[in-house]
Order: structure tokens, then C-alpha cells, then sequence
């Protein structure tokens, strides 16, 4: 951090204390509805920045300097193993094709959008020696929605549908832009009108995916049958605990040592080890290690926004863009328009195609929800930021105008897509879908006994996993609707596979809940 030990510490103090008063906000007004908890923290952030700056006599609002490789490698990796961790994968997968085109093909198309939108919007106004490269990582930038913040905005009790598809899209989509990004470092020079960097690009992408995944699943496995020969029991569950969580980062450190995405290696590997390694452990450790992920990532989701709202307010940085305000202005507001307009040209097509193979009525995704699922994945938070201290960082901190004007738009970028989409996200939901209509459909799909109804939530709720089996069992009255529309997607052979191969050599033999729905289902 480049400050005395003494400073380091009353740093550090005041910014954990800030957290403590984010946590007791975020209590006191957890039934609001009208400003999300991302909201109340940016605004936190900033009001500490201004306390920090009249004390400082206006010359920081900050604590401590930002370092994107605090971020990446000790911040960002609980936030997304416990999204892995946590995600529903039935309904992951079952949704995988729609979730897949709206988080790959249409971070693609995002970020084709910007990219291009950037290099013809900002040759005119001068903003400093940007090359193909940096426009190429704008796009990957700016094609990074926040899964923090849609998860903060939306219910998933309201919007079963729309919760399902915009977390997993978030979800697909950070994992993608960040390939996007690593796959745009590699290269030193990026030639515009290139024939090949197409093909360059869809080679790098692919390398990056499946071994990221692979190696994720790798340590996930791994982890999960060692547990299950050691046979920890009732007597270790100190070492079940510590095994869980040193394997988890290390599925992330490994990717990235080995050139690889560790944002994919991590979130499978929290897939995986909720799948294998948590039957394998005691039921106090399972319930630890869930809550214990939980409440490291939502530590670090505040202290991503907390730190954003302080850094709104960096004087040294604003002293370089005052000197260009008009600039400033005209580049944020095309990077915000670039993000509108990408979001809705990956959307609403893909949103056609996916309507186009659907034959139920209750899976098709309607343009009411069409345009809430648009409108959700404005949001752009922790990721965005991260990239682009990372590509723009060095040059901002030497005063350039080019860099400088890249971190302060990003920011305004964040700091109103934060607060104005996320804020309106509600009201917006509630004009589109009214609360009469969604009763209604969530009692008609509850009754619904199709196996492949995508109106189920897609996270296990943190408190009673089980009840929601129980309550999903319920719910369906006959098994009919099982007999006349029986299915046989990639899911329903991944089960058969997994039950057959690959629980009897990685997870414990005891019956689970996840066995018993399993037998209901075969039934």
C-alpha cells in the first residue's frame, strides 16, 4: 500500500469499522424496498470519502490505494465459489441451453457492440493513445453485468423465471468477460481488420473454458474423495472445514498459475464440492461451511462497493479530468448508451430464438420479462471496475488524461447504473408483472409437475434445502403430467450417469435428500 505500518493500521480500522456500519444498515433496512443494499453501500462509501476528504484537508478520500490483484486473488474468489456453491444445479442445467446464449453468445454480442461503438464514438474526442487493444478490453469491460447487485434487486419468490435466467446469465457472463479480457493480454498487438483474430480469439476462448472447467471439477473431485477414504466422521470436523475451503482457493490459484480463468475453475469447483464433497462431511461441518462461504462473500461484496463509492470521490484523479470535463462527460455517456444498446441486442434476439424452441406457453419468455431481464443486467459493479483498473491503472496513476478519464467514466458508470437501474428495478418490476399475476403463475407452475419447468429458483434457499424439496414434492399432486410429457435433455442423462458412475465412487453411500427426489422422480 506504499504507507507507514502505523497508517496501514488505522486504515484498515476505519475501513472494517465502516464494514461493521454497512452490516447494521443493511439489517435495519433489509425490508426496503426501494434502495437495494448495493445502493446504501456505494452511498456509505461516498459519504466516508467526504468525511475522509474535509479531514485530510482535501487532499485524499481514501484509505488505502485500489490493487486489482488484492482484488482478484483474495476479494473476488469467495464472492464467485459461493455463487458455484450455492447455484441450483438442477435448475443450472436444466436451463443451461437458454442460460448459455443469453451468457456466451450474448456477452459476445455485448461486447462486439461496445467495442466497435467505443473505437467510432471516441476517435473524435480525443481521450488520450488508446490502441485496438484497449478498445477490445472496453468491450470486455463493459459486457460484464453484476451479479452482486441483480441478486440484491430482484425476489426470487416474485420472479421465479426471471431470477433463474439473470443469476445464471451474471453468473456465465463475468466468467466470460473475463476470458474475454485474459484472452486480450495475451496479445501484445491486436491488429483492427485482422482476418485471423477472430479465430484467434474463438481458439483462445475455448482453451480457457474447458480447462478452467476441467481443472475446477479436478480439485472439486479430488477434495471430495479424499473426505469420503479419510473417513473424517463426527471427530474432525476442524479438518473437513480446512480441507474444503484450501481446496476451493486452490482450484483458483492453480488456474491462474497455469494461465487459465480462475473465475470458471472456482465456480465449478464450488458446483462440484455442494454436489460430491458436501455429502461426505458431518452435518455440523456442511452447515459451517455453508454459512461460513456465505458470509465471506457478502463481506467482500461490501467491501468491493464500499471502496467504489469512496473512490467516486478521488481528488487526484478528478484534478486530471477537471481540465476535460465536456470529454469526461461525452465518454461516459457513450460508454452508458454502448452498455444500453448491447444489452438490448443480445437480449431481445436471443430472448426470440430461445421462444422459437420452446412448445410449453409457461417456458416462453414473454417481452414484459424480456424487458426486466434487459433491464436487470444494466447493473455494472465489482468485475467491471476490477478490469478496468487493470487495463487503464498504470497510465491513470502517472496523470495521463487517457487513463484518467477511462477509470472516472467507469466509475460513473458503476455509480449510476448502480443506483438508478437498481433502484427503478423494483418499480420497474412491479409495473410490468403485477403482484396479482405473479401469485398466479407461480401457483399454476407449483402445480405444474413438468420436469422441465424452468420456474423453479435456481439457488437452494440458505436456510432449509430440504424444505424446498419437501415442498416441491408436495406441490405436485399426480404423477400423470410425468407420464404423458416424459423428457430426456442432456440433464436427464448427466442424472442417470451420475447416479450409476460417479455418487458411488465420490460421495458417501448414506441416502440424501438429493436421493430421495431421485426415486420420487424415477417413480
Amino acid at each position: 500500500m506504499g504507507i507507514s505500518n502505523e497508517t496501514s493500521v488505522q486504515a484498515i480500522s476505519l475501513f472494517v469499522g465502516l464494514l461493521y456500519i454497512c452490516i447494521l444498515l443493511d439489517h435495519l433496512l433489509k425490508n426496503n424496498r426501494w434502495i437495494s443494499k448495493t445502493t446504501l453501500i456505494l452511498l456509505m462509501g461516498s459519504v466516508a470519502g467526504a468525511l475522509i476528504l474535509l479531514l485530510t484537508q482535501g487532499r485524499t478520500a481514501l484509505v488505502f490505494k485500489f490493487d486489482e490483484q488484492l482484488f482478484f486473488n483474495y476479494v473476488l474468489p469467495p464472492i464467485i465459489f459461493n455463487a458455484g456453491f450455492e447455484v441450483r444445479k438442477k435448475q443450472f442445467f436444466r436451463n443451461f441451453s437458454t442460460i448459455t446464449l443469453y451468457g456466451a453468445i450474448g456477452t459476445l454480442i455485448s461486447f462486439g457492440v461496445i467495442s466497435s461503438g467505443a473505437y467510432l464514438l471516441f476517435k473524435p474526442l480525443d481521450v488520450g493513445s488508446l490502441d485496438a487493444r484497449d478498445y477490445f478490453a472496453l468491450g470486455a469491460i463493459f459486457a460484464a453485468t453484476d451479479s452482486v447487485s441483480t441478486l440484491q434487486v430482484l425476489n426470487q419468490e416474485d420472479t421465479p423465471l426471471v431470477y433463474s435466467l439473470v443469476f445464471g446469465e451474471s453468473v456465465v457472463n463475468d466468467a466470460m468477460s473475463l476470458v474475454l479480457f485474459h484472452v486480450i493480454q495475451r496479445f501484445d498487438y491486436i491488429p483492427l481488420g485482422a482476418d485471423n483474430v477472430v479465430l484467434l480469439f474463438t481458439q483462445e476462448c475455448l482453451y480457457l473454458s474447458v480447462f478452467s472447467i476441467l481443472l475446477g471439477v479436478f480439485i472439486a473431485l479430488l477434495c471430495a474423495y479424499t473426505t469420503k477414504k479419510m473417513s473424517f466422521g463426527g471427530n474432525s470436523p476442524l479438518h473437513e472445514i480446512s480441507a474444503m475451503i484450501l481446496m476451493a482457493y486452490l482450484s483458483y490459484m492453480l488456474a491462474e498459475l497455469f494461465n487459465l480463468s480462475g473465475i470458471l475453475s472456482v465456480f465449478f469447483c464450488g458446483m462440484s464440492m455442494s454436489h460430491y464433497t458436501s455429502y461426505n462431511v458431518t452435518e455440523i461441518s456442511r452447515t459451517t461451511t455453508k454459512h461460513m462461504f456465505a458470509t465471506m462473500s457478502d463481506i467482500a461484496e461490501k467491501f468491493i462497493f464500499l471502496y467504489v463509492g469512496m473512490d467516486a470521490l478521488d481528488v487526484q484523479r478528478w484534478e486530471v479530468v477537471l481540465h476535460r470535463v465536456g470529454t469526461s462527460l461525452a465518454v461516459s455517456s457513450s460508454l452508458l448508451i454502448l452498455v444500453l444498446l448491447g444489452r438490448a441486442m443480445s437480449i431481445f434476439p436471443l430472448s426470440y430464438l430461445v421462444n422459437l424452441t420452446k412448445r410449453d406457453p409457461d417456458e416462453k419468455i414473454e417481452l414484459k420479462r424480456q424487458v426486466i431481464i434487459w433491464w436487470a443486467g444494466l447493473m455494472r459493479g465489482s468485475v467491471t471496475m476490477a478490469l478496468a483498473y487493470s487495463q487503464f491503472t498504470k497510465i491513470a496513476h502517472t496523470h495521463e488524461h487517457g487513463g484518467a478519464i477511462m477509470i472516472t467514466s467507469t466509475i460513473s458508470v458503476i455509480y449510476f447504473s448502480t443506483v438508478v437501474f437498481g433502484t427503478l428495478t423494483k418499480p420497474l418490476l412491479r409495473l410490468l408483472v403485477p403482484s396479482s399475476t405473479i401469485t398466479t403463475n407461480i401457483r399454476v407452475c407449483s402445480e405444474s409437475s413438468s420436469p422441465k419447468s424452468t420456474t423453479v429458483p435456481l439457488l437452494w434457499n440458505l436456510r432449509d434445502s430440504d424444505a424446498y424439496m419437501a415442498h416441491n414434492i408436495a406441490t405436485k399432486s399426480t404423477l400423470s403430467m410425468l407420464i404423458t410429457k416424459p423428457t430426456k435433455t442432456v440433464h436427464y442423462y448427466w442424472r442417470r450417469f451420475d447416479r450409476a458412475y460417479m455418487r458411488p465412487f465420490f460421495r458417501a453411500s448414506e441416502p440424501t435428500p438429493d436421493d430421495f427426489e431421485d426415486i420420487y422422480q424415477a417413480l
